[in-house]
Parts: structure tokens; C-alpha cells; sequence
């Protein structure tokens, strides 16, 4: 089933008329179809364009707040890492009957997880805040 057509009358310079005449005179191309897909083209280019001023900005935003996330995110875990290494080079290992020692480390580190628990449940930072005042210790 056809879609049904309506004609329309244009008014075309000689030389955009010349070169219409050229490109339909190739087999099994038209007038009609070359400048419905000329305008259909057009159209879309048109529509395109409109959503790029639109949201254009607000993209390139939104694109540059992302990098600078991306990139505090790879500092704060190249951070994380730099300091759990040192802290591992610079502290011995616990033997393996030092239950004062053992106790000791699983106090800390329960009181770091709730220290950063509360923190991160009451969107408060450490950092730029100066030193923590130990979680309870």
C-alpha cells in the first residue's frame, strides 16, 4: 500500500535546476524522489541540530563533571593503596599466639568500619577536615 502523495509546485534556479535535471536523468532515479530525500535529509538535519543547541551545553557538562569524578576516584584509590602498603611494610606481622595483639587490631578495625559507616550515613568527609578524632579509640 502506497502512502498517498500531494504535489507541490517549486520555483528553482537555472543552474539547481540543471543539476536536478542531470541527476535524474540516471536510470532509475526521479525528480520527486530526489528532492523528497534532499528535504527529508534537510529535515532531519534540522531536527538534529535543535537537540544539539538544546542540550548540547548541558552535555558537555555533565560530560566534564564525570571525568573530574572519574579522575578524584582513581586518585582516591591509588591513595588507598599507596597507604595500605605502607602500612603493611612498616608494621610486622602478628605472630600467630599474640591473642592481645590479634584483639587489639580487630578493636581497631571494627571502630574504623563504624567510623566510616557514620561518616558516609551522615554525608559528612575526613578529607579537607582536618585529622579524625579517632572513631572512638
Amino acid at each position: 500500500m502506497r502512502t498517498p502523495r500531494i504535489r507541490h509546485q517549486l520555483f528553482l534556479s537555472e543552474p539547481l535546476s540543471a543539476r536536478l535535471d542531470a541527476l535524474a536523468a540516471k536510470p532509475g532515479a526521479s525528480k520527486s524522489a530526489i528532492l523528497a530525500d534532499a528535504l527529508e535529509a534537510w529535515l532531519n538535519r534540522r531536527g538534529t541540530s535543535e537537540l544539539e543547541d538544546r542540550f548540547g551545553l548541558r552535555l558537555d557538562r555533565m560530560t566534564i563533571a564525570l571525568g573530574r569524578i572519574e579522575r578524584d576516584s582513581l586518585i582516591l584509590l591509588e591513595s588507598l593503596a599507596l597507604f595500605v602498603r605502607y602500612e603493611l611494610a612498616i608494621h610486622a606481622p602478628l605472630a600467630e599466639n599474640d591473642q592481645a595483639g590479634r584483639a587489639i587490631a580487630r578493636e581497631r578495625f571494627n571502630a574504623f568500619v563504624s567510623q566510616v559507616g557514620r561518616q558516609v550515613a551522615g554525608g559528612r568527609r575526613s578529607l579537607g577536615s582536618g585529622i579524625p578524632d579517632g572513631g572512638g579509640q
